[in-house]
Order: structure tokens, then sequence, then C-alpha cells
């Protein structure tokens, strides 16, 4: 049998059906219409309008670090839209966090830990610590005194605090100190006054 042949008795077939149930020849020809009717309802009442590119900011893997990976999580939450190109886009670059407080001063406090000058700043706090520990162990015992003997004084004036210890300035200095012989040989000073002012007491509050 010939294609043509074939062709029209097929569409004489669909014909006669169509014919035949003429309800559902209605549902074919008008749920199409109707959905195309609500497509440009829809794009009459909400106009399309140019939206520029977009640029995100990249999320860093765990493995790029600890930091911009919680960086990465928690700053671009949101995940917001750039107009420009961020930095994070650059080859080599992980995050886009190079400015921020706690990336600057991680990267200083590795510089100042991996120098040489910077074992020796924290050699020096760890001599300076006992100095501390002296003054807070002195304050402390001179503002027990203090409270043994001033309570009717606190009564008196309740608004006053007991002022800081009065340590002397040799306290002050190191053991192998240089200060009282500058005094003795470049001003001129007697060895009793250069002991009466090492001997003197400062206050830190006064200080």
């Amino acid at each position: 049998m010939a294609v043509g042949t074939q062709l029209g008795l097929l569409l004489w077939k669909n014909f006669t059906y169509r014919r035949r149930q003429r309800i559902q020849l209605a549902i074919e020809i008008l749920w199409p219409l109707f959905l195309f009717l609500i497509l440009i309802s829809v794009r009459r009442s909400h106009p399309p309008f140019k939206q520029h590119e977009c640029h995100f900011p990249n999320k860093a893997l765990p493995s790029a670090g600890t930091l911009p990976w919680l960086q990465g999580i928690i700053c671009n939450m949101n995940n917001p839209c750039f107009r420009h190109p961020t930095a994070g886009e650059a080859p080599g670059v992980v995050g886009n966090f190079d400015g921020s407080i706690v990336s600057r001063l991680l990267s200083e406090a590795r510089q100042v830990l991996l120098r040489g000058h910077g074992q020796r700043l924290l050699r020096s706090f760890a001599r300076l610590l006992p100095a501390l520990r002296r003054l807070r162990d002195s304050g402390n015992q001179r503002s027990g005194e203090h409270r043994g003997r001033g309570v009717q004084r606190e009564r008196e004036t309740p608004c006053l605090t007991p002022a800081p210890p009065a340590l002397s300035v040799r306290e002050y200095l190191r053991e192998d100190e240089t200060f009282s012989r500058f005094l003795r040989t470049n001003t001129s000073l007697s060895p009793e006054l250069v002991d009466e002012l090492m001997g003197a007491r400062l206050s830190p509050r006064i200080v």
C-alpha cells in the first residue's frame, strides 16, 4: 500500500474520531488556548526588566584552610550578587576576605611569630610577666592593708576607691639596670640623692 494511501486513511480516522467526540475536541482546542492566555496576562502584568551580570563570591573548600572555609560559609550565607568581578575570581586567590579584620590579625600574628624579632618579643613578654605579677601581688597586699585600716574612712567617702600601690623606682627597673649609674655620671648627683631617688615611690595612677 502506498504511503499516500496510509496517510489519507490515518487522517480520515482522526477526523472521524474527533467529529464523534466533540466534547473532547473542544477541550483539546480550548485548554492550550487557556494556558496561552494565562501566559500573556502574566507577561503583561510583570514586564521584563534588564538584569545585569552577576558575580557571586566564591566559597572555599575545607582543603583551602579552616578560616577561608568558615568565612565562605558564614559571610556568604545570603549569596549576594555583584555587578563587578569579585577578588576571589582571580587565579590563585582563595577568598574575598583579604581586608577583613580576622584575616589581617592572623597574617600579622603569623609574621610576628615566624620572624626572629617576634621570638625576641615573646621572650621579652615572658620576662615582663614576673614584674606584672609582683605589681599585682603588691597591690593586693596593700589593698588588704587599706581595707583593714580604713573602714571608717570608706564609710565617710564611699565613692572613693583606694589608690593603686606605689612601688619604688628600683622595683620598676631590671636587676642589671644602668639608670642609677647614668644619674651619677651624667647628672652630677650625689650617691645619697641617687639612692633617695631610686627609693622614691611611683603610683601607677599618677604615672
